[in-house]
Order: structure tokens, then C-alpha cells, then sequence
């Protein structure tokens, strides 16, 4: 009877594949209010009033605002969700949609 003697596998290092980050950016129009703003921010993305706030003064300013930064797909979504958050009732210019919103890779 023969000892059957196995080699050990050769350690092979295996690295996880990140996918690339993705910034979802509040572009600012005249429509809305800032508490439309501050609410959507709040129930969309569950920033605290204070973060919403300065968001949406910083929307109101510079013309945009990252408001996420996440994977490519939930990027998508939380984009889609602004489309879809509906028009500003307290808005006195007769808002009739959502803000809008883009994706950019986080570079």
C-alpha cells in the first residue's frame, strides 16, 4: 500500500471588483420651493433637515448639489425617484413636475 501524497494548491490571491461610484446631482430650477427641497431630500435619501437644508441651498446657488454617491444602479434609482417625486404644491409658480436630476461617474 502506497501513502498518496497531494501537493498543497497554490495560494492564489482573489480581489473583489468594486464597481465604480456614481453621483446622483440635483440640478436646480425657479419652480420649486425649498421646502419641497428639503422634504423630498428628507423622505428620498433620509438626510436629516439640517444636510437638506444646506443642500438645497447649495442646489440654489451653484446650479447643482450631489446629493448621493453610490453604485451604479441605485444611482439610477434614487435619479428616477426624483423624476417621479411629483410637483411643488406650495410652489406660487404653478409647478406642474418634479426636479431634475442626473448621474455622473465620482471621479
Amino acid at each position: 500500500m502506497t501513502d498518496t501524497i497531494t501537493a498543497p494548491k497554490p495560494h492564489t490571491e482573489q480581489r473583489t471588483r468594486r464597481q465604480p461610484p456614481y453621483h446622483v446631482v440635483l440640478l436646480d430650477d425657479d419652480d420649486h420651493t425649498y421646502e419641497y427641497v428639503i422634504r423630498m431630500l428628507q423622505e428620498l435619501f433620509g438626510h436629516s433637515f439640517e444636510t437638506a437644508y444646506l443642500m438645497a441651498v447649495e442646489v440654489d446657488t451653484t446650479g447643482r448639489v450631489i446629493v448621493l454617491t453610490t453604485t451604479k444602479e441605485h444611482a439610477e434609482l434614487k435619479r428616477d425617484q426624483i423624476h417621479a417625486y411629483g410637483p411643488d404644491p406650495l410652489s406660487s409658480r404653478g409647478c406642474a413636475g418634479s426636479m431634475s436630476a442626473v448621474i455622473e461617474p465620482a471621479e
